[in-house]
């Protein structure tokens, strides 16, 4: 929806067009309602969960048709997969329509949901979900529809709840896609280019079956593409990076198209919109495009939360998460204070400021790091990536921060370095691809499990152009 505002947006004169075809185009939600939610987009920063809900039924609750689930989706059936938000990304729009930031949120984090204990994260939609439909059975007759509505506004609300509560923001907006949504969107877009870097043939779960390199995917292999998990070095998050790289390709194909290309992709993609996109009551399509196109141009950056671990918790495989871990990661990402990328407001230690750089590929690090060495007293500039490094090494430029600089390099077990370039009362951690399983451990003590070895945003392949995100 926002792409396509955008896009549109972007094309002289054609503002009246997108006034018409956007307003009243989707199914509307007050899932918001008792949770401070639904913020006016006046300039303010903005924070809209988007969510993909793994339902195999339509939104008046009846089935799919078998054929299509079972043939185009690859989705087994209409009792296949209950109302699992198997993806949760939260879309952070800066005040002044900065750089958007979109955080994804693993969907097997094992989390608190409110009402119901420790759960995976995903669930938290289809237990409140589940009730609220059978308290509405047990109070009185009500048409299917209307019960399918009012028990998936309690889904969303649950969804809602446990995300600001685990992360400690506040949600203004969301937007809800199924699988048919997802599926009709992808057929109006028309092909996707997106880059694999090794072969994949998952023929028996999702049907991705693909060479390695660039290809176009048609609807079908798009859901096939981002819904691929077994088979995959790191499978549910290797999905989560599959999100990423679609969202990235959808983004390209707008960018790509002339004006009258554009308009007539736009008619298509608010037509598919209509049945299988619920947005917040309070959402302004129009005034939400007309944010994020001057943010447009410098792309979306994707982040994926860390996790600490793995478990089996109930005969069920879970990832190990720490709430004030990822609170910590969340803020810095979603930082939008004045002196953001300078002194951390939550740092108190009187050393260097630490920049954090990641060379690593391994998601997230950078912030990950940076919200540890600040729990540990430090002060940490803005963390962000760096060239690809196979050292990891601690650079100082001022005699006074030597040091700081090799205490934390013999904590790492690493050179420091004196560079020039390197501010006075600072001093720059690149992190390499030697000590990317440990480092956490280093700067902040032990964690449950190492973090997974995972590509942070998805990186064009060393024979691929940068235009390309290139994923396992």
């Amino acid at each position: 929806m926002a792409v396509g505002s955008v896009a549109a947006l972007a094309v002289t004169g054609t503002g009246w067009f997108v006034g018409e075809q956007l307003t009243g185009t989707f199914s509307t939600s007050d899932a918001l309602a008792g949770l401070d939610g639904g913020r006016a987009a006046d300039g303010a920063a903005l924070n809209i969960l988007l969510i993909g809900l793994d339902s195999r039924k339509a939104m008046d609750g009846s089935d799919l048709p078998a054929e299509f689930v079972t043939d185009a989706l690859h989705a087994g059936d209409s009792d296949v997969g209950g109302y699992n938000t198997n993806t949760l990304i939260l879309l952070h729009v800066p005040e002044h329509d900065g750089r958007p930031v979109a955080v994804s949120i693993p969907r097997d984090d094992y989390v608190e949901v409110p009402g119901y204990g420790h759960r995976k994260i995903k669930e938290a939609y289809g237990l409140a979900k589940a009730d609220e439909d059978a308290r509405l059975t047990g109070s009185g007759t009500l048409p299917l529809a209307e019960r399918e509505s009012r028990a998936r506004d309690a889904g969303r609300r649950s969804t809602v709840e446990t995300v600001q509560n685990l992360l400690d923001v506040h949600i203004d907006h969301f937007a809800e896609v199924n699988l048919l949504g997802f599926y009709n969107v992808a057929s109006a877009i028309g092909p996707l280019e997106v880059c694999l870097n090794a072969p994949v043939d998952d023929e028996e779960y999702s049907g991705a079956r693909f060479p390695a390199g660039r290809q176009l995917l048609d609807a079908s292999q798009s859901l096939a593409f981002v819904r691929q998990r077994h088979g995959l070095p790191h499978g549910d998050l290797d999905r989560t990076r599959r999100q990423q790289a679609f969202l990235w390709a959808v983004a390209r194909v707008f960018q790509s198209k002339g004006a009258f290309e554009q308009l007539t992709t736009l008619r298509d993609l608010t037509e598919s919109l209509k049945d299988d996109v619920v947005v917040d009551s309070a959402m302004d399509p129009i005034a939400l495009a007309r944010r994020l196109e001057g943010a447009a141009a410098g792309g979306i950056e994707f982040h994926t939360l860390p996790i600490s671990g793995f478990d089996e918790i109930d005969g069920q495989s879970v990832n190990l998460v720490d709430p004030a871990e990822m609170r910590d990661v969340v803020a810095t990402l979603l930082d939008t204070s004045p002196d953001r990328g300078h002194r951390s407001p939550t740092a108190t230690g009187d050393g260097p400021e630490i920049e954090v750089r990641n060379g690593t590929g391994v998601d997230g690090l950078a912030a990950s790091v940076a919200a540890s060495l600040r729990r540990a007293g430090h002060r940490t500039a803005e963390p962000g990536n760096g060239l690809p490094a196979t050292i990891t090494s601690v650079d100082y430029g001022a005699d006074a921060d030597r040091p700081a600089a090799e205490e934390l390099a013999a904590r790492l077990g690493v050179a420091a370095r004196r560079v020039s370039g390197v501010d006075s009362g600072r001093m720059v951690l690149m992190l390499g691809t030697d000590i990317a399983a440990t480092v956490e451990q280093s700067v902040a003590g032990p964690l449950p499990s190492t973090i997974p070895a995972v590509p942070d945003t998805p990186g064009p392949a060393t024979d691929a152009p940068a235009d390309v995100l290139c994923v396992d």
